[in-house]
């Protein structure tokens, strides 16, 4: 792995910085974890917002979170779906964070008392939300919306760039410290990307694209430095933001839920497959795809 840009080092906050470095510095001494693997551990507080069908995952509305990243509503995996088995929406809880190179999860759930949670009084941001209920939700089979956005070499990019390739499209915002969010998607494309050097037919064709929904911190000059640290390829790897307008109507499009708190971004995870004509082929929500299965899809397997 190459060594992240000094310029993006400087204009990164300390919290951006331990995410985007996938954690190298600090960790925990714990015996239990692979060796040479970086781990660290938070301590928070929280109010419950929300389960997943399956409880493995909760949104929950957090304090700030010391050295790691402010208050937000965030989903968070659940490695013991049975300390959560009695809690119900609106429940304060206590936990444990565990961060990784890889992965987080939250153990040690416990529910305190609702006055022990200390969470910052915010206004939201008017422009800082997307996939609202009344947005239109593209589905497999409609047409890829129209864009103007910008690429990493500031030029100009829109629909028609990608026409006559198979295109994967995903969103990240280059700031996400959490490792199974946007890094997750990033390190997929990585290889994605090395499969499609490698492939054949179809698949060698195919394009990737990464769009930002935070384009106010992601320029082109910031997209092609995060690009450059993770060994894109620009031929074959596009790094894309645009206008808020702009933003929002991708984001909002793929039903991507969108809102700034606290200075970072809680956010939703779409990544597309793109037909040759326009069409979308594939829709995988949230950040359970594997490359494998979208290698397949690509090449028209089952």
């Amino acid at each position: 792995m190459i060594a992240p840009p000094s310029s993006w080092i400087a204009t990164a906050e300390k919290a951006v910085l331990l995410g985007c470095l996938l954690f190298a510095l600090g960790g925990c001494n714990r015996p239990s974890q692979p060796q040479g693997e970086a781990v660290r551990h938070f301590e928070s507080r929280g109010i419950i917002r929300g389960f997943a069908p399956d409880r493995k995952v909760i949104d929950v509305q957090h304090e700030d979170i010391k050295e790691f990243m402010p208050s937000m509503t965030m989903p968070f995996s659940v490695r013991d779906p049975k300390q959560i088995a009695d809690m119900r929406i609106g429940d304060a809880i206590s936990f444990e964070l565990t961060v990784t190179t890889r992965d987080s999860w939250i153990d040690k759930i416990r529910k305190v008392d609702l006055a022990a949670v200390r969470l910052p009084t915010r206004a939201t941001s008017p422009d800082a939300q997307s996939a609202t209920d009344t947005s239109p939700r593209l589905r497999e089979g409609d047409s890829m919306p129209s864009f103007q956005l910008i690429d990493q070499e500031g030029k100009q990019l829109d629909t028609d760039k990608f026409r006559g390739n198979p295109l994967v499209l995903t969103f990240v915002f280059t700031r996400c410290p959490i490792p199974n969010f946007c890094p997750l998607m990033t390190n997929n494309f990585n290889q994605l990307q090395q499969a499609i050097k490698n492939g054949s037919g179809r698949l060698a064709q195919s394009k990737l694209l990464s769009i930002s929904f935070d384009p106010d911190f992601d320029t082109a000059t910031i997209l092609k430095e995060y690009g450059a640290h993770q060994q894109a390829d620009f031929k074959i790897w596009t790094f894309a933001s645009g206008d808020r307008p702009q933003s929002n109507k991708i984001t909002e499009a793929f039903s991507v839920y969108l809102k700034k708190e606290g200075g970072t971004i809680s956010h939703g995870l779409a990544t597309a497959l793109v037909a040759e004509d326009g069409k979308i082929e594939r829709i995988w929500r949230g950040n359970g795809w594997t490359v494998p299965e979208v290698v397949s899809a690509i090449e028209g397997k089952k």
